[in-house]
């Protein structure tokens, strides 16, 4: 499978390292001048405003799937190629790994580790094939990385998921 649309689960806030911001902002631009489109969560805020918006002043694409009680509150990006507004976060989550091709994660809370981990769990169990990445930032996924590895030691994942996963430090590396 060839791939054009690349999913980005990322913060709706920017948080205390300014090297998250950077990252996602180099994210856009690599996405942007690769010719891939930018799948993402919609808002205009944190991380996801910085990768959409590099995205788009860089030339490229994004498209931006939103809920409804979302598009408010987030702020809705105003200037996207497509922004697609679903009814609830299932159907979010659902249409943004139907479009992508890939699967990109950026620090964020629970919201980017729920949309990660079920991207994840849905390849273990075969539903897609499609790569998946951590950009770890001022190495922001380590103690997460550790966990991973503790819960394959005690017989919870197997290695091949787990080395499936793909743990890299810069966006042009991704």
């Amino acid at each position: 499978m060839s791939i054009s649309n690349v999913c980005v689960y990322c913060g709706a806030s920017h948080g205390s390292n300014p090297a998250f911001t950077h990252a996602a902002q180099e994210l856009g631009q690599e996405i942007a001048r690769r010719n891939l489109t930018l799948v993402f969560g919609g808002g205009s805020v944190g991380l996801m405003g910085a990768v959409a918006d590099s995205t788009l002043a860089h030339g490229g694409k994004a498209i931006g799937v939103i809920t409804e009680l979302l598009r408010d509150k987030e702020l809705a990006h105003q200037r996207l190629t497509r922004l697609d507004v679903v009814r609830t976060m299932h159907e979010r989550k659902f249409a943004m790994a139907e479009l992508a091709h890939a699967f990109i994660v950026l620090p964020g809370g629970y919201g980017t580790l729920d949309e990660m981990f079920e991207i994840i769990a849905w390849a273990q169990l075969g539903i897609h094939g499609k790569p998946i990445a951590l950009l770890n930032t001022h190495r922001f996924f380590d103690p997460l990385w550790a966990f991973l590895d503790h819960a394959e030691e005690a017989g919870f994942l197997r290695l091949k998921h787990r080395n499936s996963i793909i743990l890299e430090e810069s966006p042009a590396a991704l």
